[in-house]
């Protein structure tokens, strides 16, 4: 698997990923954070799906073994993983609409899966539909965090990514 990759262009993906990963230890508000993003901008980068969805996932794990690791985490990683789906959707459609598109549509299903989770787990609300929207209610508050966060991040990976592209297209010329 590895040996089809161009060693420039999947040193300059790990590389992004694991800065927005590691981007994760900075102080910053409340669900602002590169999660989404990472996920996305591998879906939307790396063909071979394999490692579109390996890379972002090991990036994110790493800084989950440093920050700690919990409960919900599952939940985390499932939203994760069908965001990594949407950016699939993005390959060969990259253009400032439709990465903010995917992006907020990311924020939404993160947000859903992760809060049906945290309600599913039954540690903090009630498994009945009362329950279930109180879960959701309580989680409003850092959505907004969360939508600009994962815009803010998308911007910086794939801006970053079409700079590089422009600067120095020796190294985003293979597939990965």
């Amino acid at each position: 698997m590895l040996s089809k990759i161009s060693s420039n262009k999947f040193l300059l993906m790990a590389g992004l990923l694991l800065l927005a990963a590691f981007s994760r230890f900075i102080p910053h508000p409340p669900n602002f954070a590169p999660i989404a993003a990472m996920a996305l901008f591998g879906g939307a980068y790396i063909k071979d799906k394999r490692i579109a969805f390996l890379l972002p996932i090991f990036a994110m794990f790493i800084s989950d073994l440093v920050i700690g690791l919990h409960e919900g985490m599952w939940f985390v990683y499932l939203g994760f993983i069908l965001i990594v789906s949407i950016g699939f959707m993005l390959q060969n459609r990259i253009k400032f609409r439709t990465v903010f598109a995917a992006s907020l549509v990311s924020s939404i299903l993160f947000f859903a899966v992760t809060n049906f989770g945290v309600w599913l787990m039954g540690l903090y609300y009630p498994t009945n539909l009362a329950g279930l929207a109180q879960s959701y209610l309580a989680a409003i508050p850092f959505f907004q965090n969360a939508i600009i966060g994962d815009l803010f991040y998308s911007g910086v990976l794939f801006g970053a990514y079409e700079l590089v592209k422009q600067k120095a297209p020796t190294l985003v010329t293979s597939e990965i």
